[in-house]
Formats: structure tokens, C-alpha cells, sequence
């Protein structure tokens, strides 16, 4: 199907739908610390505890549920499928603003995982009303809708965090009820049963991506480097809230300006100086760089004594999202281009287990190391963790053969 052949309105829809899952997943990161607090009874040291197996039940879901809604979506057709991922966010948002418990807490993160998972469907409904032709660019506005709202969600959360720690929840509640009900009346179903599959759970492994590796060799210690580099960087928006917080007694609004200016500098970084940087390097040595900065900037949001300073390490530590795109060109060509598709998907499965161990690496170690019940005073042990692993992926790297490599 084309675009000239259904509603105006559809693409706009899955790009609102995109937009209001990352505003939902970060509105509630300057807030989540202190509503934990609230309903655990805890201090910020023990909420970081909790928080990171929130943050660790939704990664997970979204791992594991990604593969299976989008299989779902190909037995059953994308409308309903999208139109109750919408609503389950909808019901997660209402459940978590309600939320007694840390019990109540931990099942909406878990639905608001599986609802989240709907990207592939999202993809597959652009697949099926684009052309050839349009489809890069309708993937494109894709990706920039899931920027954009993971650049709003910090900062209206923290806005929002002036009625309340709650109120975020009730916004995000709204807007998810809100697109649930305009999709009702203007999403079209772009899969006719002709086109549809049976859903099978063989081919819903999430994990089943990741043989790839075992069939191109030389991949494996390329993509032993981007592991361990996700496994460093996600460390970051697990632990952000809670160490400013702590460190700095920044309050939620605080939390959220810096998160927004993250996104703000990395948007930059990714759309305007990728693309020269590596063209003025190379892919390989523009990685080294990349992953040199990742290193001593880890270093120095651990050491960093006052709140400003951050600033200043979130503009130099923007070059530390080159080493992905230039690792993962250096990878597509060592593979064919009837490979490149596998390829992706491998490199997700690695993205979405990272998800999951590095919260948790995270949070844990906040926990044991602030606080009145700390082993030592070193809240910056964290930091001190993703530094260890940028190094480790640093020094793989530089011994990966240069052997067809740019």
C-alpha cells in the first residue's frame, strides 16, 4: 500500500504514537526518584536500588515483547495492535500515577515495557503505506519524533513536578488517551488478510538475531566493543536523576534542563558533525576518538564537585555518540547486502540486553556506595564502572585486525 492510498492522517499517528512513548519514558525520570521515595519509604540511596529493577523490568519487556508484538502485528494487522499498545500506555500511566506500592510500580513498568515494544509494528505500518522511494524519509521522521520526545519528557516532567510528583503521570495519561482515540477514527488497517502470516514463537526470539555473529566471524570482536560501549552508556540515563539529585540536591526541574540539554547537544552531534567527523577521520579512527572521550568523560562526572560542571562535560561528551555510527558502518562492510537487515538486527539484540544488565549494574552500585549505609563515600562509582568498561572497549577495539576494515 502507498501513501496515495490511505488516510493523510496515518503516518501522522504512528509519529504522534512515537512522540508520546519517549515523552512517557522520559517524564518520568526527573520524578521517579522522589515518588519511590514517597511510596517506599526510602532514601534516594535505596530508591536508586528500586529504580534500577524498574528500570530493568521495562528494558526487559521491551526485549523480550519487541519480536513478538511485531510478529503479532503480521498475523492480525497493525491497526489493533498499535491502538492497544497506545492504551496499555494509557492504563500504565494511570496505574503508576495511582500507585500505592512499590508493588503497583513495578506492573506499570512492566505493561508500559510490553505497550513500548510497538516500534516494530510502527516500522512495519511505515514499511506498508510508503513507497520505495519515501520510505527512508518516513523512517527518518521516525527517528526524529523518538528524539524530540526524549528531549520534551525530562523537561516537562520536571515542569510538571511543581503540582506534584504525580502530575507527569496524569499528563502522559492523557496524551496516550488522547491519540488512542484519534487513531480510532483515522487509522487505517494497511495489512489485508491475504498478506498476513500465522504468528508462530519460533520466529518471535528475541535472541535469535544475535546468530549474525556466529556466521560472519569477524564481527565478533566488533561487536564485543559496541557491547561493552552500550553497556557503558546506558548506565547514564539509569542513574542520572538519582546522583544529581544526591550529589547536587538538584530539584526535578533541575534534573529535566539537564536531560533536555543532552538531547539537545546529541541531536546536534548526530544530525550536523557525524557525517563530517568521520569523513574527516575515517570510521576507525573516529571510533578511537570517540571512544577516548567516552573514557575520560565517564571519569569526570564522577569527580565532578558542582552541578555546573556537568554542562560543560555533556558538550565535550556529545563525541561520544560518533563510536556507535562509525563502528557499525565499519561492520556493514564485512557483511553482504543481503546480510545488512541481520546485521541490525543482531546489533539491537545487543542494545536491548545492555538495557537490561547496565541499570542494574548502575543503580546497584549507587546503592552500595551512597548514603548513611554506604560501603564508602563514592557516589561516582557508577561513572567509575562505565569509564572501566569504555577502557576495556577501547583497548579491544584497537586490537580488533584491520583486515577490510575502513
Amino acid at each position: 500500500m502507498t501513501a496515495s492510498k490511505t488516510s493523510p492522517h496515518a503516518l501522522t499517528f504512528v509519529l504522534i504514537t512515537v512522540l508520546i512513548d519517549m515523552i512517557g519514558l522520559g517524564i518520568i525520570i526527573p520524578v521517579l526518584p522522589r515518588l519511590i521515595e514517597d511510596v517506599a519509604h526510602v532514601d534516594i540511596a535505596h530508591a536508586s536500588v528500586i529504580g534500577g529493577w524498574l528500570f530493568v523490568a521495562y528494558s526487559a519487556m521491551q526485549f523480550l515483547f519487541g519480536p513478538i508484538i511485531g510478529n503479532l502485528s503480521d498475523a492480525y494487522g497493525r491497526r489493533p495492535v498499535l491502538l492497544a499498545s497506545v492504551a496499555g500506555l494509557g492504563v500504565d500511566y494511570l496505574l503508576t500515577a495511582f500507585a500505592p506500592t512499590i508493588a503497583w510500580l513495578f506492573l506499570g513498568r512492566l505493561i508500559a515495557g510490553i505497550c513500548g515494544a510497538s516500534y516494530s509494528t510502527a516500522n512495519a505500518f511505515i514499511a506498508d503505506i510508503t513507497t520505495r522511494e519515501n520510505r527512508a524519509k518516513a523512517f527518518g521522521m521516525v527517528g526524529a519524533a523518538f528524539g524530540i520526545g526524549f528531549t520534551i519528557g525530562p523537561a516537562l516532567g520536571g515542569l510538571l513536578s511543581h503540582f506534584g510528583d504525580r502530575a507527569p503521570f496524569f499528563m502522559a495519561a492523557g496524551l496516550s488517551i488522547a491519540n488512542v482515540i484519534y487513531g480510532y477514527f483515522v487509522l487505517p488497517e494497511t495489512l489485508s488478510p491475504g498478506r498476513r502470516r500465522p504468528f508462530t514463537l519460533k520466529r518471535a526470539n528475541p535472541l535469535g538475531a544475535l546468530v549474525a555473529f556466529r556466521r560472519h566471524p569477524l564481527l565478533l570482536g566488533l561487536g564485543a566493543v559496541l557491547f561493552l560501549h552500550f553497556l557503558a552508556t546506558n548506565v547514564y540515563p539509569a542513574i542520572w536523576a538519582y546522583y544529581t539529585i544526591y550529589r547536587y540536591q538538584w530539584s526535578e526541574l533541575e534534573v529535566g534542563l539537564s536531560l533536555t540539554a543532552f538531547g539537545v547537544i546529541t541531536a546536534i552531534v548526530q544530525g550536523g558533525l557525524v557525517g563530517p567527523f568521520i569523513a574527516r577521520f575515517g570510521e576507525r579512527m573516529a571510533a578511537v576518538i570517540s571512544l577516548t572521550v567516552e573514557c575520560v568523560i565517564a571519569v569526570g562526572y564522577g569527580l565532578a564537585t558542582h552541578g555546573w560542571m556537568i554542562y560543560a562535560l555533556l558538550v565535550v561528551g556529545a563525541l561520544q555518540g560518533i563510536a556507535m555510527p562509525a563502528i557499525n558502518a565499519m561492520m556493514t562492510h564485512e557483511v553482504e547486502e543481503d546480510a545488512q537487515g541481520e546485521l541490525q538486527g543482531a546489533i539491537s539484540s545487543l542494545m536491548g540486553i545492555s538495557a537490561i544488565v547496565s541499570p542494574f549494574l548502575g543503580t546497584q552500585l549507587f546503592g552500595m556506595f551512597a548514603g548513611p549505609g554506604a560501603l564508602m563515600e563514592l557516589p561516582g562509582a557508577p561513572f567509575f564502572l562505565t569509564a572501566i568498561l569504555s577502557v576495556v572497549a577501547l583497548w579491544m577495539f584497537v586490537g580488533v585486525p584491520r583486515r577490510r576494515l575502513a
